[in-house]
């Protein structure tokens, strides 16, 4: 346990509850002074004044359950009074567990072992209560320490009947002296008890599962009959009353479909049910899930078959209403409206405990797929897990924290005054005088206040998850979307929300309501719909062009398969909507993307999403959080298809709201692509091993070429690779059951990872894969020699061959063969050249693109002249001529941008230098936003509105006019320098 071994009752300090009234004190004085003639050690205390002996009297007279128990068992009060609290309670726990252990070869009954749980739960929950009252433990101490004694009585009475069913001979066990383990009978506490959280006289859930492949059962037909007969009799030994009471009373109804399944059922029969009909509720009891009794590790490999099921892969903000109508429920049940504090139900009322385990249960639903450290049991440590993955800051875990221990304490002392199982607080002033002296106020009017305080800030953090209020009021105008005709209230309101044409968005509207969509057809999507509907217009009708962009979030609509999951997760999530307002205006291809994999959308509500750069660690994490469950070739690849989306998704959605630049945007899509490359060469290097064995030496890497080496990918860039490998020559073929030759051993490997990273699957592709950049272009052998790599560019390249290799860089594989192909990069590029040849060779090479491939208009950026493509061909012009002209540079890895600047400022003016700086920051920036929001060419008079303001913003330019003069000014500058650079040497 947290608290110290030795912590004692006699540490309690003065004062620290008050007595209920003066009449009450004298009377229990009296009690104790009756007890204390058979208890010498309770006579001592009570000849002198302590604050020991003015506690004791102080909290029999606010608990009767307590005075009466102490006078039924005055040996608990001696325990309570001269020992360690700790030690007592372990011996007390011990007890209970060993209940159903043979003693003196002699095997309990059935009442023994019924009495034994009784003697012990009484005395525990004695010794506790009194430590709680102290202040000697805390509420978290208390309810860890009743949470045990559960976990005992549970385990001992299904020993008890495992060891019975042996007897009776429908059972064989493997292990008499241990009758639970590798029985296959499993029992999950649920709730509280599977938190550690039990209330002071808490019922206990509890759900039991058998496996009947586990071999105990005599006559495996007999399962049902013989595990329900059990769980009968596990009822009755813990809640049946008799003359020492009762244990627990407990609950079964948590299990699979209560009204119609047997006590206990079958593993098959609930993994059945939980994956095709399970609910989110009981996805969310399932958080706290435990196994505490029978079979541990057996329960322990059930939980984990469900986590699929309780912590969905993707976030699933859908969890929220479900849970919240549970709520809903629980209020209309309850009748609680205001919070008021005579009779208020601290558990479930407004304020209560139960909201401050929603909230953070909900969260845990919503992203403990993706995010395990959010997958605690415990309301504390799941408050502060969420705090520290930023769903909620440290001040709201912190405060709720407190909340919650607060609204514990006050549940406790309910229930110590009578042992009921209550939550209401008493009706009149005197009973709740009671409570408050319990918790160590002066009065009820303190306690009341405190009280108050702590529900209203449960309820305002509840209320911000939970209930999100509608923008508009009545008294904003209609929103009326029923019935065959407009309604005039309803186009005025549209007309003042920013609609030009409000008699076709009503229309649109009403045929969303109509569920002539997929995505509404169910009453619960349009009953989400509507409720979303006020903030949903507001939001679109501030933005620009906000009829064209409604119609576009109408055409995404169209293509949902389900509205349920979209419509509850925007409306549990403003700034979401705000982001989807974003799309829709501004890019049609994002919209696109959305409409056909909503999935992505999971991403964008991890809060940390816009603050958090897209680096390498950053997404390395996540890939290997995302793929880590995969376990065939098949479900890594879609796992990397589906991550590969949902990552260029985020990525673009970042740059789109301006949260990161293009260029960060560049490294983002690029150290993406690193990974995902890494990660698919690795499973499909698995998959050839396993079909074909190693190759004796075998090594491979992948280069990576163009906009993949100098890290400016775009959101809709293809990749250009070339695979490298080598081996041990005196080796002719594979080691595997199907040996292959060396070369269709790298070319079925290669082969492999195209299709890998590029083959269309219902998950999409991860890229496009293009190798024409490998020696001998499209007519050679896809996988290459590292000798033969080396040879050729040493030998056989042309000079626009050694200028792509200036972006070379190696993404992944075998370390020698990486650093020996950085090697052969490096020599290659160090050779002296001619300048006047390697001068010639590209400016012919940038007449021929010219000529080829004309610019569309001003806004091709990569081909108009003075464009991207120029400035790139500087940038390897220049790092080719570099050696001949005395200058050492390794650009290995370097960005256009950072190569210009490694050998420019040598090789260039200065004013130059800066001018193609500036035209590629400015192109850069801009293509990326382009290629991101549409597909094709960019026409500013056909472009959405918000992707000309997006880019106008970008440029740093008041409107598209200037914009365009700037772009002009800067491909001018550009052009000229490089007919001076480039073209004036050739």
């Amino acid at each position: 346990m947290v608290a110290e071994k030795q912590s004692r009752l006699d540490w309690v300090k003065a004062e620290i509850i008050r007595p209920l009234n003066q009449a009450e004190a004298k009377s229990v004085a009296a009690g104790l002074r009756d007890i204390a003639k058979t208890e010498p050690l309770l006579a001592e205390l009570l000849k002198a004044d302590s604050a020991l002996k003015e506690f004791i009297i102080a909290a029999f007279t606010l608990s009767p359950y307590l005075r009466d128990t102490a006078a039924v068992s005055p040996a608990l009060l001696v325990t309570a009074v001269t020992e360690p609290l700790e030690p007592a309670l372990d011996r007390l726990v011990d007890s209970a567990r060993n209940a159903w252990r043979p003693r003196d070869g002699k095997t309990p009954s059935e009442n023994e072992v019924m009495t034994a749980l009784r003697t012990a739960k009484r005395g525990l929950s004695f010794l506790v209560a009194l430590a709680d009252l102290a202040r000697v433990f805390s509420a978290s101490d208390t309810t860890r320490w009743l949470s045990a004694m559960a976990d005992a009585c549970v385990a001992a009475a299904i020993d008890h009947l495992l060891l019975a069913g042996q007897e009776s001979g429908k059972l064989k066990i493997p292990d008499p002296d241990n009758p639970s383990k590798d029985s296959g009978l499993i029992v999950l506490g649920m709730g509280k008890l599977g938190g550690r959280e039990l209330n002071y006289s808490s019922d206990i859930d509890i759900v039991v599962f058998f496996d009947p492949e586990a071999g105990i059962l005599t006559d495996p037909l007999d399962a049902s009959e013989t595990y329900g007969r059990m769980m009968r009799r596990l009822i009755r030994i813990l809640q049946e009353r008799t003359a020492d009471g009762y244990v627990f009373r407990t609950d079964l109804r948590l299990r699979p479909d209560p009204g119609s399944t047997p006590l206990a059922v079958s593993l098959d029969a609930a993994l059945i049910y939980y994956e095709g009909r399970g609910q989110n509720w009981e996805r969310a009891a399932f958080i706290k899930a435990r196994p505490i009794a029978g079979d541990i590790a057996a329960g322990e490999n059930f939980m984990r078959l469900l986590t699929p099921f309780v912590f969905r892969k993707y976030l699933d903000y859908a969890a929220i209403a479900d849970i919240h109508s549970i709520k809903r429920q629980i209020h209309v049940h309850k009748g609680h409206g205001a919070i008021t504090v005579k009779g208020h139900d601290v558990k479930l009322g407004r304020g209560g405990i139960r909201e401050i385990e929603f909230f953070a249960q909900t969260q845990q639903l919503i992203a403990g797929g993706r995010m395990p450290p959010l997958r605690a049991r415990e309301t504390e440590a799941a408050l502060k897990a969420l705090a520290d993955a930023r769903w909620i800051t440290p001040e709201i875990a912190a405060e709720l924290t407190d909340c919650y221990w607060f609204l514990r304490d006050v549940e406790h002392r309910i229930q110590m005054v009578h042992d009921e199982q209550t939550h209401d607080l008493p009706g009149t002033d005197a009973e709740l005088k009671r409570i408050a002296f319990m918790l160590g106020f002066p009065d009820a009017a303190s306690f009341s206040a405190r009280l108050e305080e702590v529900l209203r800030a449960v309820e305002k953090r509840y209320a911000r998850l939970f209930e999100q209020e509608a923008k508009l009021s009545g008294g904003d105008g209609n929103l009326v979307f029923t019935g065959q005709q407009d309604d005039p209230g309803t186009l005025k309101t549209l007309a003042a929300l920013g609609f030009e044409r409000p008699a076709d968005i009503s229309r649109v509207i009403r045929t969303w309501h109509y569920g002539r969509y997929r995505a509404t057809q169910s009453v619960e999507s349009r009953e989400r719909l509507t409720e979303l509907m006020p903030a949903l217009l507001k939001a679109f009708g501030e933005s620009q062009r906000a009829d064209e962009a409604l119609l576009r979030f109408d055409h995404f609509l169209k293509g949902l398969p389900a509205g349920i999951q979209l419509f509850s997760l925007i409306g549990n999530n403003p700034p979401l909507l705000a982001l989807i307002v974003t799309i829709m205006s501004s890019a049609p291809r994002l919209a696109d993307i959305i409409a056909s994999k909503p999935h992505v959308f999971d991403g964008m509500l991890d809060p940390g999403m816009m603050t958090e750069l897209p680096t390498r660690d950053y997404l390395s994490q996540r890939l290997t959080t995302f793929i880590s469950g995969a376990r065939h070739y098949e479900e890594q690849l879609d796992r990397l298809r589906i991550f590969a989306a949902e990552q260029r998704f985020l990525i673009g959605i970042r740059l789109l709201t301006g949260a990161i630049s293009g260029v960060q945007a560049a490294r983002g899509f690029t150290h993406l692509a690193d990974l995902l490359i890494e990660a698919a060469l690795n499973a499909v290097v698995r998959e050839i091993e396993a079909a074909h064995g190693t190759y004796p030496g075998g090594r491979v890497a992948v280069m990576g070429m163009g906009k993949l080496g100098s890290f400016e990918l775009t959101a809709g860039s293809d990749v250009d690779l070339i695979l490298l490998y080598d081996y041990d020559s005196e080796a002719m073929e594979s080691e595997g059951a199907k040996p292959l030759d060396s070369t269709r051993y790298f070319t079925r490997l290669t082969q492999r990872l195209i299709a890998a990273l590029s083959a269309p699957m219902a998950e999409g592709v991860i890229f496009e894969v293009d190798l024409r950049l490998r020696p001998s272009g499209n007519k050679g052998p896809v996988a290459t020699r590292i000798n033969a790599f080396g040879k050729y560019q040493r030998e056989e390249a042309w000079t626009w061959e050694h200028m792509a290799l200036t972006r070379a860089r190696l993404i992944c594989g075998e370390a020698s063969l990486v650093d020996e192909a950085r090697d052969v990069i490096r020599e290659v590029l160090a050779a002296e050249r001619e300048v006047g040849k390697v001068a010639a060779d590209v400016a012919e090479m940038r007449e021929l693109i010219e000529k080829e491939k004309p610019p569309r208009d001003i806004w091709d950026f990569k081909l108009i002249p003075g464009g991207l493509i120029d400035i790139e061909f500087i940038a390897q012009y220049l790092r080719l001529i570099a050696p001949a002209k005395g200058l050492t540079a390794d650009t290995y890895g370097l960005s256009t941008g950072e190569t210009l600047k490694a050998v420019g400022e040598t090789l260039m003016k200065p004013g130059d230098l800066e001018a193609c700086l500036e035209a590629l920051g400015l192109f850069t920036e801009l293509s990326q936003i382009i290629r991101l929001c549409v597909d094709g060419p960019f026409d500013p008079g056909d472009a959405p509105t918000g992707l000309v303001e997006r880019i106008c913003r970008a440029g740093d330019c008041p409107d598209i006019g200037t914009l365009e003069g700037e772009v002009k000014r800067l491909s001018t500058a550009v052009r000229t320098i490089f007919q001076k650079v480039v073209v004036s040497k050739g």
